[in-house]
């Protein structure tokens, strides 16, 4: 965990009082044991069990302050990877909501949304009263303003920056999050000596550019974290974030065609992608 990159990341002093607040729960609070216990439950599957060694989700979800009295938000949360660990955290105990995109523009949308509703709905037993909301340009309260304790989203932000939406999501997670409630983001790290594409056709974005979305829509920083960093990752930008695992995809050229030979066995030899780690608050006004 690091408290502080340079001049860029300044030391917060309310840093350690933050943070420390997560821990100081009293003896009855279970949310160590229940998150170890959803990390290896058997309702995952083998294949998203195998990613966990890239993007540490019991790390990741300790420095972000998950509590199972929390209610959490997960924004574009489509394909369940967290959602299937974190719902059960907080289920019968706190709340969960999966914002996945409004299924009323489009059936592929719809499908998607039919998809992760399902799974809650057929282990209720495990995911408690987890729910599903849309969002998007017309569905902009994914859950009742201002109750979130914890909004979470896991690299989207690229996917916001390509839609021209990025600066809509950002109110919408503000808007979301009680006063004093908290906003953790992981996303693809992009090289700070390349300019950042507002597009990012990359699939990278940069991390002071990202700071500052996120601050310009209100949110205060409070900690970055190492967990996901890959040093690894020489961000090939021509090549794009998708060549590297799990996609193994060359997004940049005509088919999208999958990596083959020595540039594939280069590709999972990085692993996953180098990520940043952010944990912002929304001031108590």
């Amino acid at each position: 965990m690091n408290f502080g990159r340079g001049s860029l990341f300044g030391a917060v002093s309310a840093v350690t009082l933050i943070i420390g607040s997560f821990s100081s729960a009293n003896a009855a609070d279970n949310t160590d044991a229940r998150l170890r216990n959803a990390i290896a439950g058997e309702h995952r599957s083998a294949a998203k069990v195998a990613r966990d060694a890239y993007r540490n989700p019991y790390e990741t979800l300790k420095f972000f302050g998950l509590k199972e009295d929390m209610t959490v938000l997960e924004i574009y949360a489509q394909g369940a990877w967290y959602s299937e660990i974190i719902a059960p955290v907080v289920a019968g105990t706190g709340k969960f909501v999966g914002a996945l995109p409004d299924p009323t523009v489009s059936e592929r949308s719809k499908n998607s949304f039919d998809r992760y509703l399902a799974a809650f709905d057929e282990n209720r037993d495990l995911y408690g009263d987890a729910e599903a909301a849309g969002i998007g340009a017309e569905a902009t309260q994914p859950i009742e303003p201002g109750t979130a304790d914890l909004v979470l989203t896991f690299r989207n932000i690229h996917n916001w920056m390509s839609a021209g939406t990025v600066e809509q999501m950002y109110e919408i997670m503000y808007n979301s999050a009680k006063p004093g409630g908290y906003l953790g983001v992981v996303e693809h790290r992009g090289n700070p000596m390349i300019k950042q594409d507002p597009k990012a056709r990359s699939g990278y974005v940069n991390e002071g550019y990202a700071i500052k979305l996120a601050e310009d829509a209100g949110w205060q920083l409070v900690a970055v974290s190492d967990v996901n960093d890959n040093p690894m990752d020489d961000k090939d930008y021509e090549g794009r974030v998708w060549r590297l695992p799990q996609t193994l995809r060359y997004f940049g050229r005509e088919g999208f065609p999958e990596l083959t030979g020595a540039d594939r066995q280069k590709s999972l030899a990085i692993g996953e992608s180098d990520r940043f780690t952010h944990l912002f608050v929304k001031p108590v006004e």
